[in-house]
């Protein structure tokens, strides 16, 4: 049966975020993922956490200037000494959550900058975040995103992710499989998914075309969910996805895997 962690940075906005666990767990979530925690003190998600009954399965680390549109550090050279503080944080964050993953995003190319120099850049990054997470017994985690919602993002495919986990190593780099991301990219999403599936660390949906709740666009969701529990994938599904109106309004299709 597929385990599903609400996304309380995108779901449940009718109130605040603070309030949002409780609402969450209201639901039928056992779990939540969010994009960034670090406005509130760990101390106090860790009691929302606590109070509510939930685990924290995944949040984002070094982001950058995101309210000036910047989205990730990792594969941006000169911002080294910037990624790590930043992972330090989140790594601190993820200890008093208890939080197994981090998505490590790898931010928007600059203009002038050869391909080369941010791979490379990339690559050394996420190097030094898995020798720096693995004591900890936290993943790094790096997410394709496709090119219509973020134009610029450096990792748009599975194939270029699935190439970079390999050569630092699976064990301690996993793919984060959006199945939004990958419709929008790729397509094929379920032969995709069982081909990576040794790579894939947590996973991720929302429909297409409007990245609103399952059931309001294209994707046949029964199918996916099914063939992704059949192929044996055991791990999370962020629902990591705009409402379309109030949030436990459009949940009907979550009432067969409510816990």
């Amino acid at each position: 049966m597929p385990r599903f962690a609400a996304n309380i940075s995108l779901m449940f906005t009718e109130v605040p975020f603070l309030d949002r666990f409780d609402r969450a767990r209201a639901a039928g979530f056992e779990a939540v993922e969010f994009l960034f925690p670090y406005t509130h003190p760990a101390a106090e998600i860790r009691t929302r956490l606590d109070n509510a009954g939930l685990s924290v399965v995944l949040f984002n680390a070094a982001q950058g200037d995101w309210e000036n549109g910047e989205k990730g550090l990792a594969a941006l050279p000169g911002r080294e000494d910037e990624f790590r503080d930043g992972m330090a944080r989140a790594l601190d964050y993820a200890s008093e959550l208890g939080c197994p993953r981090l998505h490590v995003m790898a931010g928007l190319a600059p203009e002038g900058v050869a391909r080369d120099t941010l791979t490379a850049t990339y690559a050394a990054n996420l190097a030094w975040a898995a020798e720096r997470c693995w004591p900890q017994g936290v993943k790094p985690l790096i997410e394709p995103i496709n090119h219509r919602d973020i134009p610029g993002y450096i990792l748009n495919t599975t194939t270029q992710a699935a190439a970079i986990i390999e050569a630092i190593g699976p064990e301690r780099l996993g793919l984060q499989f959006d199945l939004y991301h990958g419709q929008v990219t790729e397509g094929d999403i379920t032969r995709r998914f069982e081909a990576l599936l040794p790579f894939i660390a947590h996973a991720q949906l929302a429909d297409t075309p409007g990245r609103h709740e399952p059931g309001t666009g294209e994707v046949n969701w029964p199918f996916v969910l099914g063939r992704l529990d059949a192929m044996g994938y055991r791990g999370w599904i962020g629902c990591e996805y705009r409402p379309a109106g109030n949030t436990e309004d459009g949940l009907g299709w979550f009432a067969p895997y409510r816990a």
